[in-house]
């Protein structure tokens, strides 16, 4: 999807020459202009995916394009564009965003206005958002602003779009280009019109060393500059952080030229105004610290709104590394020589017994980091071939290098067949370690179909004996199978460990292909992280992100005691993961009752020693707790319906995800359509003349735009079985038959605006000529004269 958009838009770029601007009025030079065709064209497509929000028009007829302010009188150009072409437009006036950032969550509020500067006058163009969002970004909310009428978005139950089908406009229009990356388009909007949009969705901060980073896509490439006469361009960023630890924030470093606005213990606000030249072409980043050298956390609680769904208490418990542990679980190696010193002198001082010598503060963890038993599960199917599988491979070496010498791995290679590096657990030594990649270079290719079951009891073997360490699988793999409950139910029966340890399980999944539910389910059972990378470029990266948050552990075995008081409690996750140097801790959920004013959280440190702190519970002031918690919330119970089936708490998340805004997996999201006053009486008018004709069948004038489902789904089977592979999904669209034979029930519904039925069929968005071919037998195979008949009297050609 990704490579074909690009090279729409490419294709689009190339249209453009076509627009004459006036004499010494030149767009500005893009290598988009010439079409490359050497080896690396694929390479030059993907750049031209967005790295901001952008507007494209959907050019299907090249003889469209045109300036509507100068026309040219081009020769007329035949032929279609399938799929259609993308110009991008230009941007016009100015550009805002609201960004509100709290723990490692932010809301981002964007909004712009684009020109139709590509279109004749006269004619009319679909237009194509695109919206790039950040880190585990999710579309929150769209308004769209045309001349004579306006778009809104609201989320709605799957099972009640299932009912209401036949009410909508078009079939599903929105899709996901890749990862984070979503697209939807706005039907027939006049060349040279300008129309606005405002668009919000959530993302996450980045957490490193006691660092939190946002970046928000802020590039617009410089073709989207307005071309001619000088316009004016304002940029304006309005920032707000509230650390929600009432610790005081340090602030780190920031893109643009950010002016503080106000300052408190916790909070902070900036803001960015400015007329600029051309538009932005970075991206806006900004990164600061919760300063706090040591291990911190606290209770957040929160009342229910006044009609929410579920009538309990909220919660939030979250806690911190700090900055001076994440440093000391980060440094192990070198810190070798300074433990053996001390050891030396201890047992000097000490009437020869060799300890360890510790410092011990308030929350101050003086602890060696974790020793680590790895096996890395490595998917080497068919599908994976090519970059996928070279990624990965580099992101396992990677991972080796971060082991220490006192720490063991082995790798498990799977297809339908299982390929051991070693029968044994090896010491990460540099020796074994340069085994290791000569093995996945040498011995491996990707190649037949998909088993984790198998891979995965061997690799539980492997780690059956460990003891005072940590067992870690780190799963990788592209593909979806059918024993995934099984699978997941064997882990559950399995986490038995003959050490304090018990199995710790990462999963990591490439493209959209592989259930993401699953891994993330998996994931939860064995209290490990889950991530995923939607292209072969970030496969590496990512893991290695990944590996880092599961090697960092400073604290496991994580329980909250104080409160079985309660009348009833949900936690999410039900699995408590460990304390990591890469990520704060957080738990959520609701409750019953009387929440204690603090409660204990226990764990054990690396040496085996039993670790406790007391954290304070308080109300949040001025504080969004469910926004906050609300799109980890959603992921957490969709794996939990996905593996128990249960369609309550499908219900249960649907309801959470249309209170908070978050999509799910079971909401889908609507534009509702508005016309404005001037449209109004025209509107009526045409109703009231379908009414007359056809009195049995009531007229909805395109009131709604399917956007459909904003999420990745539960994984593909199919395309498993076939081994596509990942970075090659096909667009989510409703069915063709379905589509033709709405078209052909429905046609009586639409708005003509040409002179005969024909001229309808052809005009119909999502067909091209072929398929008006096959709708018009469809037609007459379902004698719907009376629907023609209808056509022929508004269009007064009878």
């Amino acid at each position: 999807m990704a490579r074909e958009f690009a090279t729409c838009v490419e294709y689009g770029l190339s249209l453009s020459k076509r627009i004459y601007y006036g004499k010494e009025m030149t767009p500005a030079a893009s290598a988009a202009m010439t079409r490359s065709m050497s080896s690396k064209s694929s390479e030059l497509a993907e750049s031209y995916l967005p790295t901001a929000v952008m507007a494209y028009a959907v050019v299907p007829e090249p003889e469209l394009v045109d300036n509507p302010d100068v026309p040219s009188y081009q020769p007329y150009v035949h032929g279609r564009c399938e799929p259609p072409a993308l110009i991008p437009l230009q941007m016009h006036g100015a550009v805002a965003m609201e960004i509100d950032c709290c723990f490692d969550h932010a809301n981002v509020c964007f909004s712009g206005a684009w020109r139709v500067h590509c279109i004749k006058a006269s004619r009319k163009c679909d237009v194509r958002i695109a919206v790039p969002m950040g880190e585990q970004g999710s579309l929150l909310g769209v308004e769209v602003g045309v001349p004579g009428r306006s778009y809104h978005s609201q989320l709605i139950q799957a099972e009640d779009a299932n009912d209401k089908e036949k009410k909508v406009s078009r079939g599903w229009n929105g899709r996901l280009i890749k990862g984070s990356m979503y697209s939807f388009e706005i039907p027939e909007v006049g060349g040279g019109s300008t129309f606005s949009i405002k668009l919000t969705w959530s993302q996450k901060l980045l957490y490193h060393e006691g660092q939190f980073s946002l970046n928000v896509p802020f590039s617009f490439p410089s073709f989207v500059n307005p071309i001619g006469k000088k316009i004016s361009k304002r940029e304006k960023i309005l920032l707000s952080v509230n650390s929600g630890v009432g610790k005081e924030i340090l602030c780190r470093c920031a893109s643009h030229a950010l002016k503080e606005l106000r300052r408190e213990v916790g909070k902070m606000g900036f803001l960015y105004d400015a007329e600029v030249l051309t538009w932005s072409s970075s991206d806006f980043s900004f990164s600061y610290n919760v300063c706090s050298k040591d291990l911190f956390g606290g209770v957040l609680l929160q009342s229910p709104f006044l009609r929410d769904f579920d009538d309990r208490q909220m919660f939030c418990c979250y806690l911190f590394p700090g900055d001076n542990q994440s440093m000391k679980a980060q440094n192990t190696a070198n810190r070798k020589e300074n433990v053996l010193v001390r050891g030396i002198l201890a047992y000097f001082c000490c009437s020869f017994i060799l300890v360890p010598y510790e410092l011990k503060g308030p929350n101050t963890l003086v602890s060696e980091a974790f020793r680590k038993e790895v096996v890395f599960l490595m998917d080497i199917s068919g599908s994976m071939k090519g970059n996928p599988f070279e990624s990965a491979k580099n992101g396992i070496l990677s991972s080796l290098q971060k082991l220490n010498p006192e720490d063991s791995f082995n790798i498990i290679a799977f297809n339908v067949e299982t390929y051991l590096f070693s029968s044994l657990m090896e010491q990460a030594t540099k020796e074994a370690i340069l085994q290791a990649t000569q093995w996945l270079n040498d011995k491996l290719t990707a190649d037949g179909g998909t088993d984790i079951l198998a891979p995965l009891k061997q690799a539980l073997k492997l780690l059956a004996e460990t003891t005072d360490s940590i067992p870690l699988i780190f799963l990788i793999t592209d593909g979806a199978v059918e024993d995934e409950r099984d699978i997941c139910n064997f882990v559950k029966g399995s986490l038995t460990s003959g050490g304090s340890i018990s199995l710790r399980i990462c999963t990591f999944g490439i493209g959209t292909y592989c259930n993401h539910y699953f891994l993330r389910m998996l994931a939860q059972i064995g209290r490990g992280h889950f991530d995923t990378a939607y292209d072969a470029d970030s496969v590496d990266f990512r893991m290695q992100r990944l590996f880092t948050t599961a090697s960092s552990i400073i604290l496991a075995n994580i329980t909250v005691d104080a409160l079985e008081s309660l009348d009833s409690l949900e936690l999410l996750p039900f699995c408590i993961p460990d304390l990591s140097c890469g990520c704060p801790l957080i738990v959520s959920g609701r409750y019953s009752g009387n929440f204690p004013d603090s409660v204990k959280l226990s764990g054990i440190l690396a040496d085996m020693r039993k670790f406790t702190i007391d954290i304070k519970a308080q109300k949040a002031k001025d504080l969004p707790v469910d926004r906050v918690v609300a799109r980890r919330q959603i992921d957490l119970l969709t794996a939990n319906a996905w593996l128990s089936g249960s369609k309550e708490l499908e219900q249960k998340v649907a309801k959470m995800s249309i209170q908070s805004g978050v999509p799910s997996e079971y909401t889908l999201m609507v534009l509702h359509h508005t016309l404005r006053e001037e449209k109004a009486s025209e509107t009526i008018l045409i109703q009231d003349v379908f009414n007359k004709i056809y009195p049995l069948k009531k007229m909805d004038l395109q009131t709604k735009i399917m956007l459909g489902n904003l999420c990745v789904g539960f994984g593909n089977l199919s395309a498993t079985a076939e081994n596509i592979p990942p970075g090659t999904e096909e667009t989510k669209s409703s069915d063709a038959t379905e589509m033709l034979f709405n078209a052909a029930s429905n046609c009586c519904s639409r708005v003509v605006d040409r002179c005969c039925c024909m001229c309808f069929i052809q005009t119909c968005s999502y067909m091209n000529n072929q398929c008006a071919i096959v709708l018009s037998q469809i037609c007459a195979a379902l004698a719907c004269f009376e629907c023609m008949n209808c056509c022929f009297e508004l269009c007064e050609c009878g």
